[in-house]
Order: structure tokens, then C-alpha cells, then sequence
């Protein structure tokens, strides 16, 4: 991939702490962790949906911000649904329509009036327990949400993804609808890898025939066990990239970029674009689950940072992690 591009999409400059954090409040929607950001812009501010995890499953908040740096939690956005809903334990809305162009002003898009999300719920109580579903949802002034219901569901995949669907990544390019999601291929010991679904009405949805569409690096390369959670997004007229995180046999995970000029083919860079910190840093485990965004000449690259958790310290008790939203950028702010 040309250098001129890749210049563009490096963000070497770490905010050195979490932009949002878990609360760490029995009872509260995100007790144990806050996870998946997807920022954009509405109005004259910026906003942030996020999943916070309880220990019983996903529920999703949203946060404003001035600065991108400094971030205020509104509270849970999308509530869990009724018992015996297909949301019941979780619901984790993880995109929402948005301007396409990665260099653009990140503002929503609506259909026939609303905005649409996408995401994805467990069928039972605990992290990431059973076989995800994913799903549309609708909202026409961003605060009530009809969930629909699922569009996706891991029996009706293919052997790669058989075992359940995770973030998805929705846009839409001359009158076809993409909707990107990862999947795992079996209950334990399992690996990741990236499909694309499309549709002409948000409604009738088919798999793409080549899937998986980005797959797993060889042996040794820092994506072999996982190629997640994409964040696809047009990088100039007729180049998209397709920002995922990787996980490799070493334990760590990482964000990285693949491009494509059909959002079908996908080429991967063997660039590590956000890597794992040092020891005792807040990503010295995880710098993953990309969102960009762009603002005032800076790129910024939000991520979702795991560290060990410190002896003494607030975090996720039953993981033995911290688990928040970081920031790299372009330049220093």
C-alpha cells in the first residue's frame, strides 16, 4: 500500500489515560467494564456509544464530549429487553449509519427519516455467553430505539462463523447496504475472521458468496488467532479501509488496517497501526476494537485498552482486568 496513504492513517501520539472508564458500582450498567466505542458527531458536540458490562450481560450508554478527550456518560442508551426477548441479557448497539468518508464530518445518516444502528445480543446471562445474534434497530430522534429483530444468526452461516456473530459495522455505497460483522467458528479455541452481508432495503439480507472476507494471518503474524471487529470507512473516492483487531498466539491484541477498492476484495497491511503499551500501562494487554474519527487536522483512533489489574485496584474482579476507552492521534494535542 502506498506510504502517502498509511501516513495518514498512523496515530503514534497515546492519550496516557482512559477517556472513559468503568464505574466501578455494583448495580450500575457498567460495573465491570466499558467496552466497543463508536464516536460521531450530533450537532455541535460529540458523542460516544459505548457497551458497558454488569456481570450479567451488555447494555449500552452513550457519552458527549467538546474535546474528544473529556467525556461525559449520559447514562444507558439502549436497555436491555423483556424476558424471553432476544435481548433479554444483552444488547450491545455497536454503529450507527454515518457519513462514509473517514476524513468527513462523522455526522449520522438517515433513512426515510431515521437513523439506523446495528447490534448484537447473547442468548444468556455471563460475558459473551452462547451464540450471538446481530440486528437492525431504528431510532428517528436518537433516544427511543425500535430493536428489530435479528437479520443474522450464527446457525444459518457458514462452518466459519457457526458458532456466533459479533461487532458489526453498517454503511451504505450506491444504493447497496454492507453490513460487516465477526464470527467465530467454534465454542473453544476458536478463531475470529470478518464477513460482509448486503442488501438493497435494510430488510433481505445475503451472505456474501467469498466469505470470509478477511480471514486469519499465517502462523506468527500478530492476527493469527483473530481478525475482528471492523470499522470500515472511505479513505478517498475509490479506497476504503477496513480498520480490525488483531490477536495473536503471543496474548495480545492490536489494531490494523486492510484496504479494499470493492469493499469485497480486502488487502491487510502488516503494520501494527495502534500496538500494545508497556508494562503497567492502561494497553499493556489489549489496544483493540478500533472507531475513528477526524477533527480539526487530527486523526483519532479510539480503542478499547486491557490491562492487568493492579493489586488494590477498581476493575473487573472476575476477569482480573481494567477494561476502558483510550484515544491515539495524529499529532500531539
Amino acid at each position: 500500500m502506498n506510504e502517502a496513504v498509511l501516513s495518514r492513517l498512523r496515530t503514534p501520539y497515546k492519550h496516557p489515560k482512559l477517556v472513559l472508564e468503568p464505574s466501578y458500582r455494583a448495580g450500575q450498567f457498567d460495573s465491570h467494564a466499558v467496552d466497543a466505542p463508536f464516536v460521531f458527531r450530533h450537532g455541535n458536540r460529540f458523542a460516544m456509544s459505548f457497551i458497558g458490562f454488569d456481570g450479567i450481560g451488555y447494555r449500552t450508554g452513550l457519552a458527549f464530549s467538546d474535546d474528544l478527550i473529556h467525556w461525559q456518560k449520559q447514562g444507558i442508551w439502549i436497555d436491555r429487553g423483556a424476558p424471553g426477548s432476544v435481548t433479554q441479557f444483552n444488547i450491545a448497539l455497536t454503529w450507527i449509519l454515518r457519513d462514509n468518508a473517514l476524513f468527513g464530518s462523522g455526522q449520522l445518516k438517515r433513512v426515510k427519516g431515521l437513523y439506523v444502528g446495528t447490534y448484537h445480543a447473547y442468548p444468556k446471562p455471563g460475558y459473551e455467553a452462547g451464540p450471538a445474534v446481530t440486528g437492525i434497530c431504528f431510532s428517528r430522534d436518537l433516544k427511543e430505539w425500535k430493536i428489530e429483530p435479528p437479520c443474522l444468526v450464527a446457525h444459518e452461516g457458514a462452518e466459519w462463523e457457526r458458532a456466533g456473530l459479533y461487532k458489526s459495522c453498517l454503511l451504505e455505497h450506491r444504493g447497496t447496504y454492507y453490513l460487516f460483522y465477526n464470527a467465530k467458528n467454534r465454542e473453544q479455541d476458536w478463531n475470529e475472521q470478518i464477513g460482509v452481508a448486503t442488501s438493497p432495503d435494510l430488510q433481505r439480507w445475503t451472505r456474501y458468496e467469498g466469505n470470509p472476507v478477511l480471514q486469519v494471518g499465517k502462523p506468527g503474524s500478530w492476527d493469527d488467532i483473530f481478525a475482528s471487529d471492523p470499522c470500515v470507512l472511505q479513505v478517498d473516492k475509490d479506497l476504503w479501509a477496513m480498520f480490525y483487531y488483531g490477536l495473536s498466539s503471543d496474548g495480545y491484541a492490536r489494531d490494523g488496517v486492510a484496504f479494499s477498492r470493492d469493499l469485497l476484495h480486502w488487502e491487510k497491511v502488516p503494520e501494527v497501526l495502534v500496538d500494545v503499551g508497556k508494562e503497567g500501562s492502561i494497553d499493556s494487554r489489549y489496544a483493540h476494537k478500533p472507531s475513528l474519527f477526524w477533527h480539526n487536522g487530527c486523526l483519532y483512533h479510539f480503542y478499547c485498552a486491557v490491562s492487568p489489574l493492579p493489586e488494590g485496584k477498581a476493575g473487573d474482579i472476575e476477569t482480573g482486568e481494567r477494561r476502558g476507552i483510550a484515544v491515539a492521534t495524529s499529532r500531539p494535542l
